[in-house]
């Protein structure tokens, strides 16, 4: 029924009076109201009766499109990472950067700034100074992470560098980036920062005389104390075996006499 037709019987009182008194009427029959199917049914069921097939007709369950359904998300290759952190304190500057190997190898850089300098020209200390080590390492593919949300906006282009003294680090910075084929560059907050900023805190308080040359601390886990790991094992029976063999047995060592 087309919409006029359907609005025409609707706002028509004696219409309206023809139908309830039709559905009356076919009450008394046992009409049972069947809610019309959906389009894709009607077209499966279309397709079944114009195409019928045979009961004794195998199904052909060959799919020849069946490597598709192998595709999924391509897993990214681990890349190289960079933490990088600057600290300027009443005892000095120092700047510090790790950088995190796809296998988990962590290589600090550290050093501490004999001139005196701002939070930001800190921070961007470091950061050249961790692409200048990714560099030398010949890291192609590098991730940047940062707790300097100037640094990082500016890198990426989303702040304006206006202060003068930034500029020719912004600049440089823009150039050494050149040398990686994918790089990026994401602002992380302090607390997943600790590493570089503890490197960082240690190069400026540390008392660093020209030419001095510090090689990068092992930093192991240790899982137990330290005496306990010294404790070589022995087969010798412990002193109380004795006493615990009588609690349990109630029975004196065989070399023992009254004395004893």
């Amino acid at each position: 029924m087309k919409f006029g037709c359907a609005q025409y019987l609707l706002d028509s009182l004696s219409s309206m009076r023809n139908i309830a008194k039709r559905c009356c009427q076919l009450t008394e029959y046992d009409i049972k109201y069947v809610p019309h199917t959906s389009i894709k049914g009607r077209a499966i069921a279309d397709h079944l009766v114009e195409f019928p097939i045979d009961n004794d007709t195998p199904i052909n369950t060959d799919f020849p499109d069946e490597g598709i359904l192998q595709i999924g998300e391509a897993k990214e290759e681990p890349t190289w990472k960079m933490y990088f952190d600057g600290a300027v304190n009443s005892v000095g500057s120092g700047v510090g950067a790790v950088l995190i190997s796809p296998d988990g190898r962590h290589y600090p850089v550290a050093a501490k700034v004999d001139f005196s300098c701002t939070n930001n020209v800190a921070e961007y200390e470091v950061c050249i100074l961790g692409l200048q080590a990714a560099i030398d390492f010949k890291v192609k593919e590098l991730e940047v992470f940062g707790d300097s949300m100037l640094t990082i906006f500016q890198t990426l282009g989303q702040w304006k560098t206006k202060d003068a003294k930034l500029v020719p680090y912004h600049e440089y910075l823009a150039e050494l980036a050149k040398n990686f084929e994918k790089i990026s560059f994401t602002y992380t907050p302090r607390a997943k920062n600790q590493f570089a900023d503890a490197l960082a805190t240690l190069a400026s308080m540390a008392s660093i005389s020209e030419g001095d040359i510090i090689e990068p601390l092992e930093i192991e886990v240790a899982k137990g104390l330290a005496h306990c790991n010294a404790i070589e094992a022995s087969e010798a029976k412990p002193w109380y075996e004795d006493i615990r063999n009588f609690l349990q047995t109630g029975q004196y060592p065989p070399f023992s006499d009254r004395r004893d």
